[in-house]
C-alpha cells in the first residue's frame, strides 16, 4: 500500500479522516472534483454518487480509495446542520465502492458549483 493514514497523539482524533497521510510510490494520481450527475438534489445521494465517480476515476489510474492521500470535498452552503447527511453519504459510498480508508480530508464551504443541482464536489489525489 503507497499510503499510509495516522492520526498524530498530538492532533485530535476525528472519525470521519485521519489527520496525516504517508504516501510513498513513484505514480501521483490527480482526480478532478466529481459531481453527481442525474441524481437526485439530496446532499447524502450525491456524496454517495461522487465516491462512485471517483472510485471509477481512481480504478482508470489503477489506483483505488486504499491509495488516496487527501480527498476535498467543496460543499454547497455549508453549515454544521449539514454533517449527519455527508457522513451518511460518506459511509454509503465507501460501502458501495468497498473502502474503509478514511484519508486526510478538508471541507470548504462554497457559494455554488457548476450547476444549481450539485451540492457537493469531491477531489482525489492519490499515489500509487
Amino acid at each position: 500500500m503507497a499510503v499510509t493514514l495516522v492520526n498524530p497523539p498530538e492532533l485530535p482524533a476525528v472519525d470521519p479522516y485521519h489527520q496525516v497521510a504517508i504516501a510513498e510510490g513513484t505514480k501521483l494520481v490527480f482526480v478532478a472534483g466529481q459531481v453527481a450527475w442525474e441524481t437526485e438534489r439530496d446532499l447524502a445521494t450525491q456524496v454517495e454518487q461522487c465516491y462512485v465517480n471517483v472510485a471509477a476515476a481512481l480504478a482508470a489510474a489503477g489506483a483505488t480509495f486504499d491509495d488516496v492521500a487527501k480527498l476535498n470535498f467543496s460543499v454547497v452552503d455549508w453549515t454544521p446542520a449539514k454533517m449527519p447527511a455527508l457522513l451518511d453519504g460518506i459511509a454509503r459510498g465507501a460501502a458501495k465502492v468497498g473502502t474503509t480508508a478514511k484519508p486526510p480530508a478538508t471541507l470548504i464551504g462554497v457559494a455554488a458549483l457548476d450547476v444549481p443541482e450539485h451540492l457537493v464536489e469531491i477531489e482525489a489525489t492519490a499515489v500509487r
